[in-house]
């Protein structure tokens, strides 16, 4: 199975750079108004998940000595599970508590149509 969700090499120098200030991190996205739709950055274990949460993937970022898990709300990747999600960056300043905010960047969610397979079940 292909995991649903990867990084560009901005992201992933931005993720170095995090991980670099702030230790192990992880993602949410919780699908809300405003920012809410994108990913937010936190210090592993700092957004508490549970049960309405789903953990799509644990990022294998190179420079990185953990996994970067990326977890959204069970309600969005409802919506969402067709897709294939790319972290990406771009300048600018999101609003919200996710990390990257005082650097003069955001990330974000950039998608694309899966393409159905017996691999991972999808039709």
């Amino acid at each position: 199975m292909i995991d649903p969700v990867s990084v560009t090499p901005a992201a992933a120098e931005l993720i170095r750079s995090l991980r670099e200030q702030h230790g192990p991190l992880m993602f949410h996205q919780s699908g809300g108004c405003c920012d809410g739709s994108a990913p937010m950055c936190y210090p592993a274990g700092e957004f508490r998940t549970g049960g309405s949460d789903v953990l799509l993937a644990s990022l294998d970022v190179d420079g990185v000595p953990e996994p970067v898990e990326f977890w959204m709300s069970a309600a969005q990747w409802a919506l969402w599970r067709h897709t294939r999600l790319t972290v990406d960056v771009v300048p600018g300043r999101g609003s919200g508590f996710s990390l990257e905010a005082p650097e003069g960047v955001r990330f974000l969610i950039r998608s694309h149509l899966a393409e159905p397979g017996p691999a991972d079940g999808r039709r």
